[in-house]
């Protein structure tokens, strides 16, 4: 996983990609470019004036779950009919979501207004580079420039319409995908960012360094969700740690670093199988524990967006 330095100047600096603590950080070249901090920023913020929330989905680990809530936070969202969500998929490399959405084979249109979401219901629309490669199995071996490139026509170039939420889930890690997406959207409002790990310190060890890149690229922190929390079994109901918090987990982390931990969602293997369906677990297990925990951090991101947002939006919307 690729560390920001601890005295980083900040990607918005002039002294990005310059400093002395730049030298040896992985995104120093990324940084010195400007690549993505200046291009086409007025037909990004023009763009983006029609989407009223944007809440980034990080992780510092692959294989947390992150695609996973992703997908059920814009389910969640989508369920009620007056709101229009919107899910976008930057991670370049590894799109997951047409597949846990069920979007697998879909193609992306170009109209006069710019390239059309792929449609699950009618107030709730996906794009991923997955839509665009001629197979699921095809690999996209690009470097960092191109990928950049594809984020920001992602930003520029998809007619989003009126939305109400947009939820952008993010490669693993804190590399060029992640510094272009808070760079495009700066001229923007970002709500901020949703963290996900596992209990295990393995885990929490890299999530530090996705709060310490949000804190030094001044992108809010909504919360951490720890997922995979703990195993209850369906028989005897007896409760089993998986992955044991030898550290104190997700809890004990959000207290030392001061970050809010919005709530923890317990493993359930019914969620890898409706993923790997293409459908909302939520709908096909409503009485889970996971489900419960689900609405309750859907929940909780919705009270903070809608207390953070602009005093002029809130009058609106009252």
């Amino acid at each position: 996983m690729e560390e920001v330095p601890h005295d980083c100047p900040g990607a918005g600096s002039a002294q990005a990609g310059r400093g002395t603590s730049c030298q040896g950080c992985p995104n120093q070249r990324l940084c010195a470019s400007g690549a993505g901090a200046a291009p086409d920023p007025e037909e990004i913020k023009e763009k983006m004036k029609t989407v009223k929330h944007k809440i980034l989905v990080l992780s510092g680990k692959g294989g947390v779950g992150k695609s996973t809530f992703s997908a059920h936070l814009a389910h969640g969202l989508a369920e009620d009919e007056n709101t229009q969500v919107a899910l976008l998929d930057i991670d370049i490399c590894g799109p997951s979501i047409p597949k846990i959405m069920g979007l697998e084979g879909e193609q992306v249109h170009q109209s006069g207004s710019g390239w059309s979401p792929v449609f699950l219901e009618d107030n709730l629309g996906v794009m991923s580079v997955g839509f665009l490669l001629s197979s699921p199995d095809d690999a996209v071996i690009w470097r960092g420039p191109k990928k950049n490139g594809m984020i920001k026509q992602f930003l520029r170039d998809v007619d989003w319409g009126e939305v109400d939420y947009l939820v952008v889930d993010t490669p693993p890690g804190t590399s060029d995908e992640h510094l272009s997406i808070v760079q495009y959207l700066a001229a923007t409002r970002i709500d901020g960012a949703v963290i996900i790990t596992t209990p295990q310190e393995v885990s929490l060890q890299d999530v530090r360094k996705e709060i310490s890149f949000c804190r030094k690229v001044k992108l809010p922190i909504i919360g951490v969700v720890e997922n995979m929390s703990s195993f209850v079994c369906p028989n005897c109901k007896k409760e089993s740690q998986i992955f044991p918090p030898t550290t104190g987990g997700a809890e004990v982390m959000c207290q030392d670093l001061k970050t809010p931990l919005l709530g923890r969602v317990p493993l359930d293997p019914h969620i890898g199988k409706s993923c790997d369906r293409g459908q909302s677990f939520m709908i096909d297990a409503p009485d889970s524990p996971a489900t419960l925990a689900y609405r309750s951090i859907i929940q909780r991101i919705r009270e903070f967006c809608r207390l953070h947002q602009p005093k002029e939006e809130q009058l609106v919307g009252s």
